[in-house]
């Protein structure tokens, strides 16, 4: 059976937290392992600290001793050296890849866009803002006309049908909707491709569970295993009509 069209091809190969399963997460060793390994997109979190420093954690806590303090409560210089922040993601691997943000703390969407634009070449271009409220991500739109928009949900949470939900987000410029790879159907991707949006999935971890979401003709998958993925998107099969 051929493979249903994709509105990015090739699909992009997100790097779950820089690719987790081959280095300590959300790290620029992972981040630089992940992009050497062939992913073409990084996937972080990101928190602001209290001096206005966006970062990539997870969790957004650290501990100190047998205290657990919220990074948002932090100054930059106050962190673990593990914790990078964009600036230094951008220093250390350059531009040359999409990524993927998860904004935790919502306020910190603003000094994402502009550390994006003040590293230069595609950064912002190839900036992925991703949230779970859809009202929040299109606000975001004011920040900057180049980044893309991206509602991250479940299938079960749109009450009113998914081709609701994707006409909306064509009507308030969310370029693309992520959700979990149990939620994707061939027929959820056609519809969604038929308002323009893109497809993304995540906790794609298997190879099986690969190569079906390249099947059903998503623009982008979320891994940890980063050689498994880059493994099924060079070898899969052409595209369909």
């Amino acid at each position: 059976m051929p493979a249903l069209p994709s509105l990015i091809d090739p699909p992009i190969a997100f790097a779950h937290r820089g690719g987790c399963a081959h280095a300590p997460e959300n790290t620029l060793e992972a981040f630089r392992l992940a992009l050497r390994l062939g992913a073409t997109g990084l996937e972080s979190d990101v928190w602001l600290t209290s001096d206005g420093v966006p970062v990539l954690d997870h969790d957004g806590v650290v501990r100190a001793r047998l205290r657990r303090h919220r990074i948002v409560a932090l100054h930059r210089s106050a962190l673990p050296p593990h914790i990078p922040s964009l600036q230094d993601l951008y220093a250390t691997c350059g531009t040359d890849f999409e990524l993927s943000l998860d904004i935790k703390d919502a306020v910190a969407a603003q000094a994402v866009v502009e550390v994006a634009r003040a590293a230069g070449g595609d950064a912002e271009r190839r900036l992925w803002l991703c949230h779970p409220s859809e009202q929040r991500v299109a606000s975001w739109r004011r920040l900057s006309d180049q980044a893309r928009l991206v509602h991250s949900t479940r299938l079960h949470h749109m009450r009113r049908g998914p081709e609701r939900l994707a006409a909306q987000l064509a009507a308030t410029g969310v370029d693309a909707v992520n959700l979990h790879y149990s939620d994707w159907t061939g027929g959820l991707t056609t519809l969604f491709h038929r308002f323009e949006r893109y497809t993304f999935g995540w906790d794609a971890q298997h190879e099986r569970i690969l190569r079906e979401l390249l099947r059903i003709g998503l623009d982008g998958v979320y891994s940890n295993w980063v050689d498994r993925m880059v493994e099924v998107l060079g070898t899969r099969g052409p595209r369909g009509a």
